[in-house]
């Protein structure tokens, strides 16, 4: 596993078997607020807000080993969905901008299946990463959108 260094850098270090995921394309600014998820203050983080939040909420079922809303870095630790008991997964996203932009969200994943008496690393499904990246940036636009009408 590589250090993480920056939320610029891209790790090779986690993974995610999610299904059914829809897909889009973002644009436009963004401040740099949002309303914490379980309150009703606002927090002033680091990063595009409605990335963070779209983020955190794609994540929400998976347990979470490292959220650094300044740095814009979320980091799963490993999940095993019941109904695959033989593999387990791990997500890293970074949020590269303070703009809700497409090139905004970085996903990293990593994949390891039950070898033995142990895990071992396999590939990343085809598609994963990026439909991971695409769902959050959906959920970051509608956001924005409701916010827009609400406010």
């Amino acid at each position: 596993m590589i250090p993480m260094t920056s939320p610029r850098t891209v790790l090779s270090a986690s993974l995610i078997a999610l299904a059914a995921l829809s897909t889009a394309a973002c644009g436009g600014g963004d401040e740099v607020r949002r309303a914490d998820l379980g309150a009703s203050n606002v927090t002033n983080i680091g990063v595009n807000g409605y990335l963070w939040r779209a983020s955190l909420e794609a994540l929400s079922f998976m347990p979470m080993a490292q959220v650094d809303s300044q740095g814009g870095v979320i980091v799963t630790d490993w999940y095993q969905n019941p109904q695959a008991p033989e593999e387990r997964i791990k997500v890293t996203v970074y949020i590269l901008s303070q703009d809700l932009r497409a090139d905004g969200v970085r996903v990293a994943a990593a994949r390891q299946q039950r070898s033995g008496n142990g895990w071992a690393d396999v590939e990343v499904r085809a598609g994963t990463v990026q439909k991971l990246e695409e769902t959050i940036l959906t959920r970051a636009r509608d956001l924005r959108r409701s916010a827009t009408v609400t406010g």
